[in-house]
């Protein structure tokens, strides 16, 4: 599996104190000269982590692959279509949310998500949803137009049982083979750390991983270029 690293909570560290450091474009630029495959962040429509400033510096500076992660809404969508990102990844978001906290409703939007995909399209964005690990939602998937699907991981990573950990890896394969079989591409995030992105890679269908929060605590630690080689190594 490739690597993708979210820089997000580069950001938060930033809006703390409102200063100007730690800069998340500087991390970026970190990780990918450590191996990442791919930067991530999130750009809300409360600017809690990554600003306007910090997008429009990371499409000029990331050499990989930049995935924008946003809600389907106006003011974020106009943004990405100026700034054309490698792709967006369309989530869902609330403002009390401390984080991403499911899959998105594609089937409940099902016409408005697949306008907002074709308006990405045209601009020649790859579009992901991220989206539960199930069948049904891949199915919504495909009626959007998606290319890409990226299945919410936060079940698995927050299972403590050997049972638990085991029924959420299989639902994962079982939806990573019906969304290859439907050609999409799949990648998974959502609180995955060196403990548990292991046993993702007994999932061939799964071709990459976004690690943010974890990793970016492990950078702190052992600096940014150290936790990007190490979770690289793990994923591989």
């Amino acid at each position: 599996m490739k690597l993708a690293v979210n820089i997000d909570h580069v950001a938060t560290l930033r809006e703390a104190r409102g200063g100007l450091e730690p800069n998340p474009v500087h991390a970026a630029v970190l990780a990918e000269l450590a191996g990442a495959a791919g930067i991530v962040c999130h750009l809300r429509e409360d600017r809690r982590h990554v600003n306007d400033r910090d997008v429009r510096i990371l499409r000029e500076v990331v050499t990989t692959k930049l995935d924008l992660e946003m809600a389907a809404v106006e003011e974020i969508i106009l943004i990405a279509l100026d700034v054309v990102p490698d792709l967006v990844t369309l989530v869902p978001e609330k403002r009390e949310e401390l984080t991403t906290e499911g899959g998105l409703a594609v089937y409940s939007n099902l016409a408005y998500l697949t306008s907002v995909t074709n308006r990405f399209h045209e601009r020649g964005i790859l579009v992901s949803l991220f989206i539960e690990p199930d069948p049904v939602h891949v199915d919504a998937a495909v009626a959007c137009g998606a290319d890409i699907v990226e299945f919410h991981t936060g079940t698995y990573a927050n299972a403590r049982s050997t049972a638990g950990i085991r029924i959420q890896l299989e639902r994962l394969k079982s939806a990573a083979m019906y969304a290859a079989q439907a050609e999409l591409i799949i990648t998974a995030g959502h609180g995955l750390d060196l403990r548990n992105i292991e046993c993702l890679g007994t999932i061939p269908e799964i071709e990459e991983i976004s690690v943010g929060h974890a990793l970016i605590g492990r950078a702190l630690l052992v600096g940014m270029e150290q936790a990007v080689r190490e979770y690289v190594a793990a994923s591989a």
